[in-house]
This record gives C-alpha cells, structure tokens and sequence, in this order.
C-alpha cells in the first residue's frame, strides 16, 4: 500500500496531466493506494472556504461543483483514520523535536503508524520525519 499526501490527491482531483500520468503509475504498480483522513479535512475545507467567499448564491455555483468533485474523488479511495496508533506517532515525533506543520506531520504519522511510503512532492519537509518512507510520483 501506498498513501497520497494532498498534492497528489489533488493532481487527480484536477484530472492534470501529471494526475493521469499518476494514475498510470499506480495501476502498473498494482499496489493499493489510499488517501488520509487529514487529506480529506483539507481538500473539503479548502472549498467550503470558497463557498463562504461568494455571498452571491450564483458565485456559489462553481465551488460546488468543486466540493462534488471533491467528494467523488474521495469516495473512491480507501481513507486512513486519524486514529490512536496515529496520534501515537505524532506525540513521539513532537517529542523529538520534529519540525514539521501540524498537517504533514499528521499525514507522515499516519504513514508511519502503517508503515507505508507517502507518495508527495512535498520531499524537502518530509526528509525531517524519521523513518518516513516517501516518493514523488508526479514530477
């Protein structure tokens, strides 16, 4: 199993080139991939923000769009949890002086706490988790 960090997840989300050139990736990989519960938190709040921006309901209207495309892209995934291994891994990063955002270090727990690389472009802020495993697949 592999896990996608937000960038990822989003390059499909957008149906960009490098998304379909992931997705190519992970079908010949034949390795099942899932996204975290943090990756969903960001992707949903990100167009939630949006929709508040617009007062206008019909401003509105592209956001939404968004925010179902969101959510069928999520639906198709396998989602990890935020959960007590998780939070586990987090509390032992934090206690080794990690410097990490709070997100990332959310995601790179919840890798750690499966033990699965993270597929993210990100690579500069999750060289400093220990032991993560972690690739780049889009570039």
């Amino acid at each position: 199993m592999v896990v996608l960090d937000t960038d990822h997840a989003s390059e499909l989300g957008m149906r960009s080139a490098a998304g379909l050139h992931l997705l190519q990736r992970l079908d010949a990989a034949r390795e099942d991939a899932a996204i975290t519960a943090i990756t969903v938190e960001e992707g949903m709040r990100g167009w939630l923000a949006e929709i508040r921006r617009h007062p206008d309901p019909a401003r509105q209207m592209a956001a939404y769009d968004h925010l179902v495309r969101q959510v069928e892209l999520f639906a198709a995934w396998a989602i990890l949890p935020w959960d007590q291994d998780a939070v586990e891994a987090f509390n032992r990063l934090r206690a080794q002086g990690v410097r990490v955002g709070t997100q990332d270090m959310k995601i790179a727990s919840i890798a750690l706490a499966r033990d699965v690389p993270l597929l993210t472009r990100n690579t500069v802020d999750f060289a400093k988790v220990p032991g993560l495993r972690f690739e780049n697949w889009l570039d």
